[in-house]
């Protein structure tokens, strides 16, 4: 089996979720939260013609940000994703055949879990990194409590009804990594919306994590 990717060294592991992102609004978005710091990017395939956009979206960012899509349920999926330009594959499930198609590609991956069970699943298949879902649920306490038993060093996300508002109280728990949808990003909105709550995101991740 291909060596598992590893998930990069970014100044700040945030992940933007843009779902139901739509094509010709593409670019203006995710050129806002480029510039406002953001380097990993997600489009939910259950957004309006998703390879699209990620395909759009790959080519206006720079070396070093992260494109891909969400919602990645399989491995068809994970190969339309690398050929257009997408280098981050999310997932609401542990699928081995999608994490296998994945690691053939160079992806790094992020696969959703709940439970211990499913989190040790994920990281003998390889994961890049853990996206805990709902985050909202388990919370700080309840993360930490099954990341005892992962190896050490994985990186483990938040994700689900997780804000700005909450960065302090994960953090205290050792919690750095966050995906964020709804507090950055609605259907519809315009990219001075998104462009100040990924400016006021930005903010906040470095006063509680001290960027770098």
């Amino acid at each position: 089996m291909s060596e598992t990717t590893p998930w990069p060294k970014l100044k700040r592991d945030l992940v933007a979720i843009l779902r139901g992102l739509r094509p010709q609004t593409c670019e203006a978005i995710v050129a806002v939260l480029i510039e406002a710091g953001f380097e990993a990017i997600e489009i939910p395939l259950n957004s309006p013609e998703p390879f699209l956009s990620i395909e759009r979206a790959s080519m206006l960012a720079p070396d070093g940000v992260l494109i891909g899509a969400g919602t990645v349920l399989d491995a068809a999926s994970v190969d339309r994703l690398a050929d257009c330009g997408g280098e981050l594959l999310v997932s609401p499930n542990v699928d081995a055949a999608v994490l296998r198609r994945a690691r053939e590609q160079g992806l790094v991956t992020m696969p959703g879990v709940f439970t211990a069970t499913e989190a040790l699943a994920a990281a003998s298949l390889g994961a890049s990194a853990l996206k805990f879902f709902p985050a909202s649920v388990l919370g700080p306490s309840g993360i930490t409590a099954i990341r005892a038993v992962l190896p050490a060093g994985l990186p483990i996300g938040a994700v689900g009804g997780v804000s700005e508002a909450d960065f302090a109280a994960y953090g205290a728990a050792g919690i750095r990594h966050f995906g964020l949808g709804s507090s950055l990003y609605k259907p519809g909105d315009d990219a001075a919306t998104v462009k100040a709550r990924a400016e006021r995101t930005i903010r906040a991740y470095d006063a509680v994590f001290a960027a770098g």
